[in-house]
C-alpha cells in the first residue's frame, strides 16, 4: 500500500514542473508526513491546466457514507499473493469503487517522496523511498471521485493512489506493494479522458528499481500528527549505493511542463533530506 508520502516543494516548482496554474489561493506548506485526510495538490483529468486541492482518501460518488479509500490495486482481485512476476489481469477496471473513475477519472498525485514499512513492523519500521538523480516532484498515479454528504450538502473531491506489485528495491525492506509512479511522457495520456483503457492499464506496472533508493527514517513519523524536516532525516544509510546514474532512457521525451529542463544535468545523488 502507499498511505505516507512526503511533499516539500515550492509551488512555483510544482507549477514549472507540470504546466499548471494553481486553483487555490491558500499558502502550500511543505508537508512532511501527508496521511489520509489531508489535502494536497494533484492535477486532475477534468482542468489538466490547474493544480487543484483534493483529500487523500477518495469516497465513491454512489456510497452513502464517507469511505477515505487510500489505495486501488491494480490488479483489483487477482493476485491474491502480490506475487512480483504478476502481469495478469487489470482487475481494477471491475471493481465498483474504481471502474468509472479509473475510465474517465484519473489524476496525477504530486509527491517528493513515500514512506512506506516492513511487511511486518510496517511503520514500526519506515523508510523513506524517493527517485535518484533529485527527480522530484514526480507524479503517482491517481483516480479521483466527487462525493456529496448527505445530511449538510458538502461536495468533498478525493483521490487514492494505485499500486502495482512490488519492485527490487520494495522487496528489499521488504514490502509487497508500491504506488505507480509515472514517466513524463506518460502524464498527459493519463489525464486524457480518449486514452484508450488498454493504454491506461499497460501504465500500471511497477517503477524501475535503478532509478529509485530509499533509507530508514526513525519510527516517530508512524504518528499522523507529526511534521517537520527532522521525520525525514535518515536514521541511517541507503539501501543501494549513491552514484549518479544516466536518465537518458527516462527523459527520452518530455512530458507535462519543463521535465527535460528541470531533471536534466543533475549531480550525484544526495539524500532527499539534503535540500
Amino acid at each position: 500500500m502507499c498511505g505516507r508520502f512526503v511533499l516539500i516543494q515550492k509551488l512555483e516548482a510544482i507549477e514549472k514542473r507540470f504546466n499548471v496554474t494553481a486553483a487555490f489561493d491558500i499558502p502550500l506548506e511543505p508537508n512532511y508526513n501527508i496521511t489520509p485526510g489531508t489535502y494536497t495538490p494533484v492535477v486532475a483529468s477534468d482542468n489538466p491546466k490547474a493544480l487543484q486541492m483534493m483529500r487523500f482518501g477518495m469516497t465513491p460518488f454512489w456510497s452513502k457514507v464517507d469511505k477515505f479509500l487510500i489505495n486501488a490495486r491494480a490488479e483489483g482481485d487477482h493476485n491474491p499473493e502480490d506475487n512480483p512476476s504478476y502481469r495478469g489481469a487489470k482487475g481494477i477496471i471491475e471493481k465498483p469503487a474504481f471502474r468509472k473513475p479509473i475510465r474517465s477519472q484519473r489524476c496525477l498525485v504530486i509527491a517528493d517522496a513515500f514512506i512506506e514499512g516492513t511487511v511486518k513492523e510496517r511503520l514500526g519500521k519506515p523508510f523513506l523511498i524517493y527517485l535518484r538523480n533529485k527527480v522530484r516532484p514526480f507524479a503517482m498515479a491517481g483516480i479521483w471521485d466527487e462525493w456529496q454528504e448527505p445530511s449538510t450538502g458538502k461536495v468533498i473531491r478525493s483521490f487514492a493512489i494505485i499500486t502495482t506489485v512490488a519492485n527490487d528495491l520494495l522487496r528489499m525492506l521488504p514490502h509487497h506493494r508500491m504506488p505507480v509512479i509515472l514517466h513524463p511522457s506518460q502524464e498527459s495520456r493519463w489525464l486524457n479522458p480518449e486514452t484508450p483503457l488498454s493504454d491506461i492499464t499497460a501504465m500500471l506496472k511497477p517503477f524501475d528499481s535503478a532509478l529509485m533508493n530509499a533509507y530508514p527514517l526513525r519510527p516517530e513519523i508512524k504518528s499522523p500528527r507529526a511534521q517537520g524536516r527532522a521525520l525525514i532525516e535518515p536514521a541511517g544509510p541507503p539501501l543501494l549505493k549513491e552514484e549518479a546514474y544516466e536518465l537518458k532512457s527516462y527523459l527520452r521525451r518530455e512530458g507535462m511542463g519543463n521535465s527535460r529542463q528541470h531533471f536534466t544535468d543533475m549531480p550525484p545523488d544526495e539524500p532527499i533530506s539534503n535540500f
